[in-house]
């Protein structure tokens, strides 16, 4: 079976990118929720909703596990979802738990108590949602202890990239550093906590400048995942991949070709 990716748009497709290129043999089926999108301005329940609506959509094609290529699903849903509503023999894992132990250098499974890690200033960039659910937080606190984080909704980023305004993407990411630094004059490290974000790593890097650690997740979901099929390969077998959407799929394929430059063609979810 396929494993399944969901993000509510494009942004996911930087994860898949990643995927593909480290695991070349597993088959995909990514699916963006484009008639919704964004889910960064909408409130919790809502999110949850939608998520598991899409995800059971992956679930009928045969993907038993699914990945929430999308940080404010992960931040707004994921718990909850796995607290009471994933069926037995599916799995549902999130972008959060990787970034987060690449900043504190653990395993994913490692149980241990918190502790003192090299940062502890750290800057989290993200959509509105994710900010104000304060699930970065929460699991960085099961991790490590003395970490001071200040979080920075970067509103109005997600809509520029998923509409292709590159100069607009470029100075919303300016504006953000430069709100950020307000409030934490040296962070030791930047989080970019939203997977349409990587597309603007080099941005990000510029304007927080050289002493700053910018950390991506596409990349870093990309060797977790590999790790956890090593352990679980029943998860991943045969079928097909493909690209679905709630959207329109012409208008996506196209949007989703300059997105990743090579050519996306997705079908109507």
């Amino acid at each position: 079976m396929a494993v399944g990716i969901f993000d509510s748009g494009l942004g996911g497709l930087t994860v898949l990118d990643a995927v593909s290129k480290r695991l070349p043999d597993v088959p995909f089926v990514y699916l963006g929720d484009n008639a919704n999108a964004p889910y960064g301005v909408r409130e919790a329940d809502a999110i949850y909703d939608l998520t598991t609506a899409a995800v059971q959509r992956l679930f009928d094609e045969g993907c038993d596990l699914v990945i929430l290529a999308c940080n404010t699903a992960s931040a707004a849903a994921l718990r909850r979802m796995q607290e009471g509503w994933v069926p037995q023999g599916k799995r549902v894992l999130g972008v959060f738990v990787p970034l987060i132990e690449a900043l504190t250098e653990r395993r994913w499974g490692d149980n241990s108590p918190p502790r003192e890690v090299a940062v502890n200033c750290v800057a989290l960039f993200a959509t509105p949602a994710t900010v104000r659910s304060r699930a970065f937080q929460r699991e960085l606190s099961f991790r490590a202890v003395g970490v001071d984080v200040e979080a920075q909704a970067c509103g109005g980023l997600v809509d520029a990239i998923e509409e292709g305004d590159m100069i607009l993407a470029e100075a919303l990411v300016r504006s953000h550093v430069e709100a950020l630094k307000r409030k934490m004059p040296h962070p030791q490290a930047a989080m970019l906590g939203c997977t349409h974000y990587p597309l603007l790593e080099a941005e990000f890097a510029e304007a927080l400048g050289p002493d700053v650690q910018v950390f991506s997740q596409a990349n870093v979901v990309a060797e977790s995942l590999e790790d956890y099929l090593r352990r679980h390969p029943q998860m991943a077998g045969g079928g097909s991949s493909k690209f679905l959407t709630t959207g329109d799929p012409r208008k996506v394929s196209g949007q989703a070709t300059q997105f990743l430059r090579r050519e996306i063609r997705f079908e109507k979810a």
